[in-house]
């Protein structure tokens, strides 16, 4: 990806691959520190191909370019997730990966923006994003720069108060730049997420607010792909949210069929198994 031109945007079969290398990046990083929210960012990488090979316009070479689409991560603990992105995107170097988590890396374990090209905010604390997210949003509308701002956050933020706060402002200045992703995996910090809020039905959630809803399956390329351009195509001001089903650490099954929590814990000897099987099932 060197562009923002259109003619980047994959096909299914190339986003599969990029998907493919993004969980590839990311078990190098959990393997440096022999810990790092994984399960999440083997989830994810499907969501992140599609963000970053199709629907972003970007400029990796130039990651502060004032007509990129703005990608943020609510999310901060999922910065693995999103280094590995960066690194497939190029817009970090691949060669970094073995200071994941080290002093002095550009990739610390919890997102942080003035250490990250290509990190739009700092999370971590959890119900922030989607409300900055509504301000980069008013911003650029006010600017009248046609970019849009995309922030990713989790099932668990949807117990925040402030996320619900951002969601009438998003209506109440019609923001039909702003497109919201869900990752709902069904986990949170205290357990599962259905356990802790009814948080069903959650599509007519957000539609009874006012926004564009979409509730997919995250880790079917197809369907990430065809919601992402639904959402982006719209001809309304409304916002737009996308709530993406996915599975903790796809792709790699002996893990996938191990009981889940929110922090998954891989084994020393099981990192490399867990490349060994990935390299096995590259997409042609």
């Amino acid at each position: 990806m060197t562009d923002s031109s259109p003619a980047r945007r994959g096909d299914n079969t190339s986003l599969a691959r990029r998907a493919w290398h993004i969980r590839r990046h990311a078990l190098k990083m959990g393997q440096v520190q022999g810990q790092g929210y994984i399960g999440q960012a083997l989830g994810i990488a499907d969501v992140l191909a599609v963000s970053y090979f199709h629907a972003l316009n970007l400029r990796p070479e130039d990651p502060e370019w004032d007509g990129r689409d703005r990608f943020c991560l609510s999310i901060g603990h999922y910065a693995i997730a999103l280094y590995a992105a960066l690194i497939e995107a190029g817009v970090l170097p691949e060669d970094e990966i073995g200071t994941y988590g080290m002093d002095d890396s550009r990739m610390p374990m919890s997102g942080m923006a003035t250490y990250t090209p290509g990190m739009e905010i700092t999370g971590g604390s959890l119900g922030h994003g989607l409300g900055i997210a509504v301000g980069m949003a008013m911003g650029l509308k006010r600017k009248d720069n046609p970019a849009f701002v995309y922030n990713l956050l989790s099932d668990g933020e949807l117990g925040e108060g402030s996320t619900w706060e951002a969601v009438m402002s998003a209506v109440q200045h019609r923001l039909g730049n702003l497109i919201a992703i869900v990752d709902f995996n069904d986990q949170q910090a205290d357990g599962k997420t259905t356990d802790a809020l009814c948080v069903a039905p959650l599509a007519p959630k957000w539609e009874a607010f006012g926004w564009h809803a979409q509730e997919i399956d995250g880790n079917d390329i197809d369907a990430v792909r065809a919601a992402f351009d639904t959402a982006r195509n719209l001809s309304d001001d409304r916002p737009r949210v996308i709530i993406c089903k996915t599975t903790m650490c796809k792709g790699v099954p002996f893990l996938e069929d191990r009981e889940i929590t929110h922090f998954v814990r891989v084994e020393a000897d099981e990192w490399d198994k867990a490349l060994t099987y990935l390299d096995g099932e590259m997409p042609a």
